[in-house]
């Protein structure tokens, strides 16, 4: 019987036998604890039936901490390991239970209600039909969709797995579900249920990797989402390996999203709603063009300062926190800078402060001495002051370290606030181009992503909802798509643009980063090429497709030192 370690730095199997007190408790998934090297350890049983290595005498397995992953996802671990370039450990302790658990509930398999509605055209008949199909489909829903439909038609063919972007969303899932009289399980805290059988599992991120038996159905909702990867090396994708499980369970695995990515329509079938069904589903977005605004108004537009003269709760968003992020002097014109790193500055309360080494000084001018600095990239802290005085009427601000939502009419802060804020009447981007220009290959995607996130606050444009974006790329792509309420535009112009760069889905990638990124990324063997190191000593790796791109990052021994391998990485 072969055993992992839960130690990432070994990462390999032993052999172990069972003793007979242990025998009929032993599997493939279960959590056992082992002898290793003269301590004891937890790890997870991986093989079964192995016969030992030669001249290897086996140890007896110490004992039985519980219930583990089952052997579908032990395996799907192994190919993952070989996807994302991690230890196998790291997707095993993900798809164990938060807790030892000793037993399960009895299953509750039984039959399951039919989806209402035929091969008609309502929203549920159209939406129950994409996921009969067999394989993989993208639904594209508008963001003031409920996708619910989706759900509760997957629930119907029998145990399903269903993704959220949170454990909020998966929660919400959940008691929709049994509301309609179906059987569910939220993971992780109903881990031991889902792994009974018979219901339809609803979990976040980790919930890709929740025991699901007789697996009948995938349903990945806000499939998009950035927070279906994991930030931590291995960074993993919940949505690729859903995808993966259901291929591997013959089972169909659908996609919705409001804007989806070329990843996920990459080998997918595309199903969009009727264009009726789209357009209302968006609300109306209005272009503050600012080529030709007086520069002396800063971020504020006629049209925002109407928007927030008009009445009801607007949302405005800067993802840019601080009260300013770009500084130069009033009489020499100099940039402010950090006298060790050289760094720009930001104001903080009364201080600048280095956002690369955190260096404090006061506000004074390096090259002439002025304490008059202005404020050429302001922040939130600033913008909420100017909106005050603007709307004559107090004003929130909501960044992602915002302990609670103000209760204002108008609320200002960075995209965490598209979040935390329960409804609005309108959303305003203050600096769009930013998201635009972001240097990262998918920023026209996570732009459009921001607008369907806002498109979902305020609702359809049968409710009101109003979305106003300022920008000097009127004719973005991004910006045409969400005017026309048709997301589709912008995938032909992103698909020649990543061709012609040879970046995802046209290639396969990889970041390497760290102290021992020069002597892994040379050791890299052939097609893959190397493209590095930039100024922050990254390389990238870069190959026709995941195949050659991940045989040869196993292939490649690790250097000692410090070492970061992101496969597919979003920020690159």
């Amino acid at each position: 019987m072969s055993v992992v370690p839960d130690v990432p730095a070994i990462g390999r199997a032993f052999d172990y036998v069972v003793p007979e007190k242990l025998s009929g408790l032993v599997r493939v998934g279960t959590r056992v604890r082992v002898d290793l090297h003269g301590r004891r350890v937890a790890g997870w049983v991986t093989a079964d039936g192995v016969p030992p290595s030669e001249g290897v005498t086996p140890r007896p397995i110490a004992g039985v901490t519980g219930w583990g992953p089952p052997a579908d996802i032990v395996d799907l671990a192994g190919w993952a390991a070989w996807r994302w370039a991690g230890p196998v450990t790291a997707f095993l302790r993900t798809a164990s239970p938060p807790m030892a658990v000793r037993s399960l509930p009895p299953s509750r398999s039984g039959p399951h209600a039919h989806a209402a509605g035929g091969e008609g055209s309502t929203p549920a008949d159209w939406m129950a039909a994409a996921v009969r199909e067999p394989g993989r489909t993208v639904l594209r829903l508008p963001p003031a969709a409920d996708p619910f439909p989706v759900v509760l038609a997957a629930a119907a063919l029998g145990p399903a797995l269903v993704l959220a972007p949170s454990l909020e969303d998966a929660a919400l899932v959940g008691l929709r579900l049994r509301a309609a009289g179906q059987a569910a399980a939220v993971v992780p805290r109903e881990w031991p249920v889902a792994a009974a059988g018979g219901v339809t599992v609803v979990g976040a991120r980790a919930g890709a990797w929740a025991p699901v038996p007789d697996l009948a159905a995938v349903v990945v909702l806000d499939a998009h989402a950035e927070a279906y990867q994991e930030e931590r090396a291995p960074t993993w994708d919940a949505a690729v390996v859903a995808a993966e499980r259901a291929a591997r369970a013959s089972a169909p695995c659908v996609a919705v999203s409001p804007c989806p990515t070329l990843d996920l329509l990459d080998g997918a079938r595309l199903v969009v709603p009727p264009k009726a069904v789209d357009r209302e589903g968006w609300p109306v977005v209005q272009v503050a063009d600012r080529r030709g605004d007086d520069p002396r108004s800063g971020l504020y537009s006629r049209a925002l300062v109407d928007l927030l003269r008009a009445g009801g709760r607007v949302v405005c968003v800067l993802n840019r926190t601080g009260r300013a992020r770009l500084l130069a002097c009033a009489a020499c014109r100099e940039l402010a800078r950090c006298e060790r790193c050289e760094a720009a500055v930001e104001q903080v309360a009364d201080d600048l402060r280095c956002r690369r080494c955190a260096t404090v000084r006061p506000v004074v001018c390096q090259s002439c001495g002025s304490q008059r600095l202005k404020a050429l990239r302001v922040g939130v802290s600033r913008v909420r002051e100017e909106l005050e005085a603007l709307a004559g009427q107090p004003v929130g601000e909501v960044t992602g370290q915002s302990a609670e939502v103000p209760d204002t009419a108008i609320v200002v802060g960075t995209e965490a606030v598209l979040h935390r804020v329960p409804n609005a009447s309108a959303v305003a981007f203050l600096d769009f181009d930013q998201e635009l220009l972001a240097a990262r290959y998918r920023a026209a995607e996570d732009a459009l992503a921001l607008l369907a996130r806002a498109a979902a606050l305020v609702g359809g444009r049968a409710g009101g909802g109003r979305l106003l974006v300022q920008t000097r790329l009127p004719g973005h792509e991004v910006i045409v798509a969400a005017v026309r309420a048709d997301p589709g535009r912008l995938v032909g112009a992103e698909r020649a643009r990543r061709a012609l760069l040879g970046l995802p889905p046209s290639a396969a990638v990889a970041l390497v980063s760290g102290p021992a990124a020069d002597a892994y990324a040379a050791a890299v063997p052939p097609p893959v090429e190397r493209l590095g190191p930039d100024a922050s000593g990254r390389w990238l790796l870069r190959a026709p497709d995941h195949r050659t791109l991940c045989d040869a990052l196993a292939a490649t021994p690790r250097p000692s030192g410090r070492l970061r391998v992101e496969v597919d990485p979003r920020r690159a």
